[in-house]
Protein backbone atom coordinates (compact mmCIF):
# COMPACT_ATOMS: atom_id res chain seq x y z
CA UNK A 1 0.00 0.00 0.00
CA UNK A 2 1.26 3.46 -0.87
CA UNK A 3 0.51 6.46 1.34
CA UNK A 4 0.47 9.88 -0.27
CA UNK A 5 2.29 12.69 1.50
CA UNK A 6 0.33 15.95 1.32
CA UNK A 7 2.46 18.86 2.51
CA UNK A 8 0.63 21.95 3.73
CA UNK A 9 3.62 23.95 4.98
CA UNK A 10 2.84 26.72 2.50
CA UNK A 11 -0.80 26.95 3.58
CA UNK A 12 -1.53 25.71 7.10
CA UNK A 13 2.10 26.04 8.15
CA UNK A 14 2.20 29.67 7.12
CA UNK A 15 -0.87 30.29 9.29
CA UNK A 16 1.39 30.01 12.34
CA UNK A 17 1.32 33.44 13.97
CA UNK A 18 4.22 35.48 12.62
CA UNK A 19 5.29 32.84 10.07
CA UNK A 20 4.32 34.61 6.84
CA UNK A 21 6.94 33.99 4.17
CA UNK A 22 8.21 36.08 1.28
CA UNK A 23 7.02 34.94 -2.17
CA UNK A 24 10.61 34.04 -3.10
CA UNK A 25 10.90 31.78 -0.04
CA UNK A 26 7.55 30.16 -0.79
CA UNK A 27 8.67 29.43 -4.32
CA UNK A 28 12.00 28.01 -3.13
CA UNK A 29 10.25 25.74 -0.63
CA UNK A 30 7.71 24.63 -3.23
CA UNK A 31 10.49 23.60 -5.60
CA UNK A 32 12.33 21.78 -2.79
CA UNK A 33 9.20 19.89 -1.77
CA UNK A 34 8.71 18.81 -5.36
CA UNK A 35 12.32 17.60 -5.66
CA UNK A 36 11.97 15.72 -2.36
CA UNK A 37 9.11 13.67 -3.79
CA UNK A 38 6.11 15.05 -1.89
CA UNK A 39 2.94 13.86 -3.61
CA UNK A 40 0.78 16.94 -3.02
CA UNK A 41 1.84 20.50 -2.25
CA UNK A 42 -0.92 22.68 -0.82
CA UNK A 43 0.38 26.01 -2.04
CA UNK A 44 -2.06 28.30 -0.28
CA UNK A 45 -5.54 29.77 0.08
CA UNK A 46 -5.93 32.03 -3.00
CA UNK A 47 -9.10 33.78 -1.79
CA UNK A 48 -7.17 35.11 1.22
CA UNK A 49 -5.47 37.88 -0.76
CA UNK A 50 -4.21 38.76 -4.25
CA UNK A 51 -0.63 38.27 -2.99
CA UNK A 52 -1.35 34.70 -1.88
CA UNK A 53 -3.16 33.96 -5.14
CA UNK A 54 -0.18 35.24 -7.16
CA UNK A 55 2.24 33.14 -5.11
CA UNK A 56 0.12 30.00 -5.55
CA UNK A 57 0.00 30.60 -9.31
CA UNK A 58 3.78 31.05 -9.40
CA UNK A 59 4.34 27.77 -7.56
CA UNK A 60 1.80 25.94 -9.72
CA UNK A 61 3.65 27.02 -12.84
CA UNK A 62 7.05 25.60 -11.80
CA UNK A 63 6.26 22.39 -9.90
CA UNK A 64 7.17 19.51 -12.19
CA UNK A 65 5.87 16.34 -10.55
CA UNK A 66 3.73 16.92 -7.48
CA UNK A 67 0.04 17.76 -7.48
CA UNK A 68 -0.49 21.42 -6.55
CA UNK A 69 -3.55 22.04 -4.38
CA UNK A 70 -5.30 25.28 -3.53
CA UNK A 71 -7.69 25.62 -0.59
CA UNK A 72 -11.22 27.01 -0.98
CA UNK A 73 -14.16 27.38 1.32
CA UNK A 74 -17.42 25.89 0.04
CA UNK A 75 -18.13 29.17 -1.76
CA UNK A 76 -18.31 29.67 -5.51
CA UNK A 77 -15.95 32.66 -5.35
CA UNK A 78 -13.31 30.78 -3.38
CA UNK A 79 -13.47 27.83 -5.75
CA UNK A 80 -13.10 30.08 -8.79
CA UNK A 81 -10.12 31.83 -7.18
CA UNK A 82 -8.49 28.50 -6.36
CA UNK A 83 -8.89 27.23 -9.91
CA UNK A 84 -7.58 30.45 -11.40
CA UNK A 85 -4.43 30.13 -9.28
CA UNK A 86 -3.64 26.49 -10.09
CA UNK A 87 -4.98 26.08 -13.62
CA UNK A 88 -1.41 26.16 -15.05
CA UNK A 89 -0.23 23.30 -12.81
CA UNK A 90 0.58 19.98 -14.45
CA UNK A 91 -1.48 18.25 -11.77
CA UNK A 92 -3.96 20.68 -10.18
CA UNK A 93 -6.28 19.96 -7.24
CA UNK A 94 -9.04 22.04 -5.72
CA UNK A 95 -9.35 21.43 -1.97
CA UNK A 96 -12.70 22.62 -0.69
CA UNK A 97 -14.02 22.41 2.86
CA UNK A 98 -16.84 23.21 5.25
CA UNK A 99 -17.23 22.59 8.99
CA UNK A 100 -19.44 19.69 10.10
CA UNK A 101 -19.30 19.65 13.91
CA UNK A 102 -22.31 20.88 15.92
CA UNK A 103 -20.28 23.64 17.58
CA UNK A 104 -19.00 24.97 14.25
CA UNK A 105 -22.33 24.69 12.45
CA UNK A 106 -24.19 26.49 15.23
CA UNK A 107 -21.74 29.18 16.30
CA UNK A 108 -19.51 29.80 13.26
CA UNK A 109 -21.53 28.91 10.19
CA UNK A 110 -24.99 29.48 11.71
CA UNK A 111 -26.24 26.76 9.37
CA UNK A 112 -28.47 23.73 9.77
CA UNK A 113 -27.10 20.29 8.82
CA UNK A 114 -29.26 20.19 5.68
CA UNK A 115 -27.76 23.51 4.59
CA UNK A 116 -24.27 22.14 5.11
CA UNK A 117 -25.09 19.10 2.99
CA UNK A 118 -26.36 21.40 0.23
CA UNK A 119 -23.15 23.42 0.43
CA UNK A 120 -21.05 20.24 0.16
CA UNK A 121 -22.95 19.18 -2.95
CA UNK A 122 -22.66 22.59 -4.58
CA UNK A 123 -18.96 23.04 -3.74
CA UNK A 124 -17.78 19.61 -4.82
CA UNK A 125 -19.87 19.66 -8.00
CA UNK A 126 -18.64 23.15 -8.85
CA UNK A 127 -15.01 22.25 -8.19
CA UNK A 128 -15.31 19.04 -10.23
CA UNK A 129 -16.67 21.01 -13.19
CA UNK A 130 -13.36 22.88 -13.23
CA UNK A 131 -10.84 20.27 -12.07
CA UNK A 132 -10.75 16.47 -12.25
CA UNK A 133 -8.99 16.20 -8.86
CA UNK A 134 -11.14 17.46 -5.97
CA UNK A 135 -10.47 17.00 -2.27
CA UNK A 136 -13.24 17.60 0.23
CA UNK A 137 -12.57 18.23 3.93
CA UNK A 138 -15.09 18.07 6.75
CA UNK A 139 -13.59 20.66 9.07
CA UNK A 140 -13.63 19.58 12.73
CA UNK A 141 -14.54 16.06 11.63
CA UNK A 142 -13.41 14.49 14.89
CA UNK A 143 -16.00 16.45 16.88
CA UNK A 144 -18.75 15.75 14.34
CA UNK A 145 -21.59 13.26 14.62
CA UNK A 146 -20.53 10.02 12.92
CA UNK A 147 -23.80 9.41 11.16
CA UNK A 148 -23.80 12.98 9.85
CA UNK A 149 -20.25 12.45 8.56
CA UNK A 150 -21.51 9.47 6.59
CA UNK A 151 -24.07 11.75 4.91
CA UNK A 152 -21.47 14.45 4.31
CA UNK A 153 -18.91 12.16 2.71
CA UNK A 154 -21.58 10.27 0.76
CA UNK A 155 -22.63 13.60 -0.74
CA UNK A 156 -19.00 14.44 -1.54
CA UNK A 157 -18.32 11.09 -3.23
CA UNK A 158 -21.58 11.16 -5.18
CA UNK A 159 -20.68 14.56 -6.59
CA UNK A 160 -17.15 13.70 -7.66
CA UNK A 161 -14.74 14.13 -4.73
CA UNK A 162 -11.61 12.05 -5.24
CA UNK A 163 -10.10 12.60 -1.76
CA UNK A 164 -12.05 12.63 1.51
CA UNK A 165 -10.27 14.39 4.36
CA UNK A 166 -11.10 14.08 8.07
CA UNK A 167 -9.31 16.96 9.80
CA UNK A 168 -8.68 16.78 13.52
CA UNK A 169 -8.92 20.54 13.40
CA UNK A 170 -8.39 21.26 17.10
CA UNK A 171 -6.22 18.24 17.97
CA UNK A 172 -9.06 16.69 19.96
CA UNK A 173 -9.07 13.03 18.97
CA UNK A 174 -6.89 10.18 20.21
CA UNK A 175 -5.25 7.38 18.18
CA UNK A 176 -7.66 4.50 18.78
CA UNK A 177 -10.80 6.51 18.11
CA UNK A 178 -9.31 8.16 15.02
CA UNK A 179 -8.31 4.79 13.56
CA UNK A 180 -11.80 3.51 14.28
CA UNK A 181 -13.42 6.56 12.65
CA UNK A 182 -11.49 6.03 9.41
CA UNK A 183 -12.41 2.35 9.32
CA UNK A 184 -16.07 3.19 10.12
CA UNK A 185 -16.38 5.65 7.25
CA UNK A 186 -14.66 3.35 4.80
CA UNK A 187 -17.31 0.75 5.59
CA UNK A 188 -20.31 3.05 5.57
CA UNK A 189 -19.74 5.44 2.66
CA UNK A 190 -20.88 3.76 -0.56
CA UNK A 191 -18.37 4.07 -3.34
CA UNK A 192 -15.65 5.29 -0.99
CA UNK A 193 -13.25 2.84 -2.64
CA UNK A 194 -13.19 5.31 -5.53
CA UNK A 195 -11.68 7.96 -3.23
CA UNK A 196 -8.64 8.24 -0.98
CA UNK A 197 -9.22 8.89 2.71
CA UNK A 198 -6.95 11.58 4.08
CA UNK A 199 -6.12 12.83 7.59
CA UNK A 200 -5.03 16.24 8.80
CA UNK A 201 -3.99 16.38 12.45
CA UNK A 202 -3.27 19.30 14.75
CA UNK A 203 -1.13 18.98 17.84
CA UNK A 204 -3.12 20.71 20.59
CA UNK A 205 -2.95 17.64 22.84
CA UNK A 206 0.44 16.50 21.54
CA UNK A 207 -1.10 13.61 19.57
CA UNK A 208 -0.82 14.75 15.94
CA UNK A 209 1.83 12.26 14.83
CA UNK A 210 0.36 9.39 16.84
CA UNK A 211 -3.10 10.11 15.44
CA UNK A 212 -1.77 10.24 11.89
CA UNK A 213 0.02 6.92 12.24
CA UNK A 214 -3.09 5.33 13.77
CA UNK A 215 -5.18 6.59 10.87
CA UNK A 216 -2.85 4.88 8.41
CA UNK A 217 -3.55 1.62 10.20
CA UNK A 218 -7.24 2.39 9.84
CA UNK A 219 -6.89 2.67 6.08
CA UNK A 220 -5.98 6.31 5.39
CA UNK A 221 -4.18 6.62 2.08
CA UNK A 222 -3.03 10.23 2.43
CA UNK A 223 -1.53 12.12 5.37
CA UNK A 224 -1.38 15.90 5.60
CA UNK A 225 1.69 17.31 7.35
CA UNK A 226 4.02 20.28 7.58
CA UNK A 227 7.77 20.59 7.72
CA UNK A 228 8.86 21.00 11.37
CA UNK A 229 5.24 20.54 12.44
CA UNK A 230 4.44 24.24 12.08
CA UNK A 231 0.83 25.39 11.86
CA UNK A 232 -2.06 26.95 13.71
CA UNK A 233 -1.73 27.12 17.52
CA UNK A 234 0.39 24.10 18.62
CA UNK A 235 1.10 23.15 15.03
CA UNK A 236 0.39 20.27 12.67
CA UNK A 237 1.58 16.73 12.28
CA UNK A 238 5.33 16.92 11.55
CA UNK A 239 6.14 15.44 8.16
CA UNK A 240 9.64 14.37 9.17
CA UNK A 241 8.39 12.46 12.22
CA UNK A 242 5.74 10.53 10.29
CA UNK A 243 8.24 9.62 7.58
CA UNK A 244 10.78 8.41 10.12
CA UNK A 245 8.18 6.25 11.87
CA UNK A 246 7.02 4.73 8.57
CA UNK A 247 10.61 3.96 7.59
CA UNK A 248 11.77 2.55 10.92
CA UNK A 249 8.59 0.65 11.84
CA UNK A 250 7.74 -1.02 8.56
CA UNK A 251 6.94 -4.11 10.64
CA UNK A 252 3.84 -2.25 11.87
CA UNK A 253 2.82 0.00 8.99
CA UNK A 254 4.09 -1.81 5.87
CA UNK A 255 3.39 1.13 3.56
CA UNK A 256 5.43 2.86 0.89
CA UNK A 257 6.11 6.58 0.55
CA UNK A 258 7.96 8.38 -2.21
CA UNK A 259 9.56 11.20 -0.23
CA UNK A 260 13.36 11.21 -0.11
CA UNK A 261 14.33 11.32 3.56
CA UNK A 262 17.79 12.72 2.88
CA UNK A 263 16.14 15.91 1.58
CA UNK A 264 14.38 16.54 4.89
CA UNK A 265 17.19 18.21 6.94
CA UNK A 266 17.75 20.88 4.29
CA UNK A 267 14.00 21.47 3.97
CA UNK A 268 13.72 21.79 7.74
CA UNK A 269 16.40 24.48 7.83
CA UNK A 270 14.89 26.25 4.83
CA UNK A 271 11.46 26.46 6.47
CA UNK A 272 12.90 27.53 9.83
CA UNK A 273 14.78 30.40 8.17
CA UNK A 274 11.88 31.47 5.95
CA UNK A 275 9.37 31.57 8.80
CA UNK A 276 11.68 32.90 11.50
CA UNK A 277 10.73 29.89 13.64
CA UNK A 278 13.95 28.23 14.86
CA UNK A 279 13.79 24.57 15.83
CA UNK A 280 13.92 23.48 19.44
CA UNK A 281 17.09 21.46 19.99
CA UNK A 282 15.26 18.34 21.10
CA UNK A 283 12.91 18.29 18.10
CA UNK A 284 12.54 14.70 16.90
CA UNK A 285 14.41 13.71 13.73
CA UNK A 286 15.65 17.18 12.70
CA UNK A 287 16.55 18.91 15.98
CA UNK A 288 20.19 19.68 16.80
CA UNK A 289 20.13 17.09 19.59
CA UNK A 290 18.36 14.35 17.62
CA UNK A 291 21.68 12.57 17.09
CA UNK A 292 23.64 14.10 19.97
CA UNK A 293 24.76 12.28 23.11
CA UNK A 294 26.29 13.66 26.30
CA UNK A 295 25.67 10.96 28.90
CA UNK A 296 28.75 8.80 29.34
CA UNK A 297 26.63 5.65 29.33
CA UNK A 298 25.00 6.61 26.05
CA UNK A 299 28.27 7.72 24.47
CA UNK A 300 29.94 4.46 25.40
CA UNK A 301 27.07 2.47 23.91
CA UNK A 302 26.98 4.49 20.68
CA UNK A 303 30.74 4.17 20.23
CA UNK A 304 30.45 0.40 20.54
CA UNK A 305 27.34 0.08 18.36
CA UNK A 306 25.27 3.05 17.24
CA UNK A 307 21.96 1.16 17.33
CA UNK A 308 22.24 0.89 21.11
CA UNK A 309 20.90 4.44 21.42
CA UNK A 310 20.03 5.57 17.88
CA UNK A 311 16.81 4.10 16.54
CA UNK A 312 16.93 6.33 13.45
CA UNK A 313 20.10 5.65 11.41
CA UNK A 314 21.91 8.91 10.74
CA UNK A 315 22.41 7.83 7.11
CA UNK A 316 18.64 7.89 6.58
CA UNK A 317 18.86 11.68 6.84
CA UNK A 318 22.18 12.00 5.06
CA UNK A 319 24.18 12.37 8.27
CA UNK A 320 27.49 10.59 8.80
CA UNK A 321 27.68 9.82 12.50
CA UNK A 322 26.46 10.62 15.96
CA UNK A 323 27.45 13.87 17.65
CA UNK A 324 29.21 13.21 20.94
CA UNK A 325 28.53 16.34 22.95
CA UNK A 326 31.21 16.72 25.59
CA UNK A 327 30.00 18.03 28.94
CA UNK A 328 30.00 17.12 32.58
CA UNK A 329 27.90 13.99 31.90
CA UNK A 330 30.47 12.60 29.46
CA UNK A 331 32.60 9.57 30.22
CA UNK A 332 36.20 8.62 29.57
CA UNK A 333 35.45 6.57 26.46
CA UNK A 334 34.04 9.49 24.49
CA UNK A 335 36.80 11.83 25.67
CA UNK A 336 39.52 9.37 24.71
CA UNK A 337 38.00 8.89 21.23
CA UNK A 338 37.78 12.65 20.68
CA UNK A 339 41.36 13.13 21.85
CA UNK A 340 42.59 10.45 19.46
CA UNK A 341 40.83 12.24 16.60
CA UNK A 342 42.70 15.38 17.61
CA UNK A 343 46.00 13.48 17.60
CA UNK A 344 46.55 12.85 21.32
CA UNK A 345 47.18 9.55 23.09
CA UNK A 346 47.21 9.10 26.87
CA UNK A 347 48.11 6.23 29.13
CA UNK A 348 45.64 5.57 31.92
CA UNK A 349 47.26 7.72 34.66
CA UNK A 350 47.48 10.71 32.32
CA UNK A 351 43.93 10.12 31.06
CA UNK A 352 42.72 10.12 34.67
CA UNK A 353 44.48 13.43 35.27
CA UNK A 354 43.06 14.81 32.04
CA UNK A 355 39.57 13.68 33.04
CA UNK A 356 39.78 15.48 36.39
CA UNK A 357 40.78 18.72 34.64
CA UNK A 358 38.04 18.13 32.07
CA UNK A 359 35.38 17.87 34.80
CA UNK A 360 36.60 21.05 36.46
CA UNK A 361 36.14 22.91 33.18
CA UNK A 362 32.84 21.15 32.38
CA UNK A 363 31.37 22.41 35.65
CA UNK A 364 31.78 25.95 34.35
CA UNK A 365 30.82 25.43 30.67
CA UNK A 366 27.85 23.78 28.95
CA UNK A 367 29.97 22.32 26.17
CA UNK A 368 33.66 21.51 25.91
CA UNK A 369 35.08 22.28 22.48
CA UNK A 370 38.09 20.84 20.67
CA UNK A 371 39.97 24.02 21.55
CA UNK A 372 39.22 23.38 25.22
CA UNK A 373 40.53 19.82 24.92
CA UNK A 374 43.78 21.09 23.42
CA UNK A 375 44.10 23.60 26.26
CA UNK A 376 43.70 20.88 28.88
CA UNK A 377 46.09 18.60 26.99
CA UNK A 378 48.66 21.35 27.01
CA UNK A 379 48.62 21.39 30.80
CA UNK A 380 49.63 17.73 31.06
CA UNK A 381 53.41 17.57 31.74
CA UNK A 382 55.34 16.84 28.56
CA UNK A 383 56.94 13.57 29.76
CA UNK A 384 53.47 12.18 30.39
CA UNK A 385 51.94 13.30 27.11
CA UNK A 386 52.64 11.56 23.84
CA UNK A 387 51.29 13.42 20.85
CA UNK A 388 50.68 11.14 17.87
CA UNK A 389 52.37 11.99 14.64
Amino acid sequence: MEVRIFDTTLRDGEQSPGAAMRPSDRLRIGRALDRAGVDVIEAGFPAASPAVAASVAEIAAVVKRATVAALARAHDGDIAAAWDAIRRARNPRIHTFIATSPIHMEHKLRMEPRQVLAAVKNAVRGARALCHDVEFSAEDATRSDREFLVEVFQTAVDNGATTLNLPDTVGFTQPDEYRDLIAFLRRRVRGSERAVFSVHCHNDLGSAVANTLAAIRGGAGQVECTINGIGERAGNCALEEVLAALCIRRDIYDVDVRVEMQAIPALSKMVARATGMPLQKNKAVVGANAFAHESGIHQDGVLKHRATYEVVPAELLGRRAANLHLGRQSGRHAIRVRLERLGYSFEKPELDAFYRSFLEMANTKREITDADLRTIAGRIPAPQLAQMA
